[in-house]
């Protein structure tokens, strides 16, 4: 596999360059990630604190409880949507931090 110094070298180097190419694809996904995580973090305190407000404006059972219904519904599916986005950039960043390795793992493996 290894013939000479001047392979080993090279090895070396196109292993350093696949592990920081990695890396900054790791830290790109964790960025999308967090960023994703504090937009719907701050959306979803905005929404919270407005059906607060609203519920202290009701005038009867009947709306307050109305109010609550529709808020627990809104914030249900705005979960499941963003739960599925998060899904998606877990995904996308498993297949994308992958991709580095696998020239390097072909390399490696011997062929068949």
């Amino acid at each position: 596999m290894l013939k000479n110094f001047e392979d080993f070298q090279k090895f070396g180097k196109d292993n350093a360059d696949a592990a920081l190419k990695q890396f900054g694809t790791v830290q790109k996904g964790w960025q999308a990630i967090a960023t994703e995580f504090a937009d719907y973090s701050k959306k979803s305190l905005e929404v919270s604190s407005a059906t607060f407000e609203k519920l202290l404006g009701a005038k009867s059972l009947e709306t307050a409880i109305e109010i609550q219904s529709e808020y627990a519904k809104s914030a249900y599916e705005s979960f499941v949507a963003e739960a599925t986005k998060m899904g998606e950039l877990y995904t996308d960043l498993a297949k994308e931090s992958y991709k580095p390795l696998e020239g390097m793992l072909a390399k490696v493996t011997p062929a068949k």
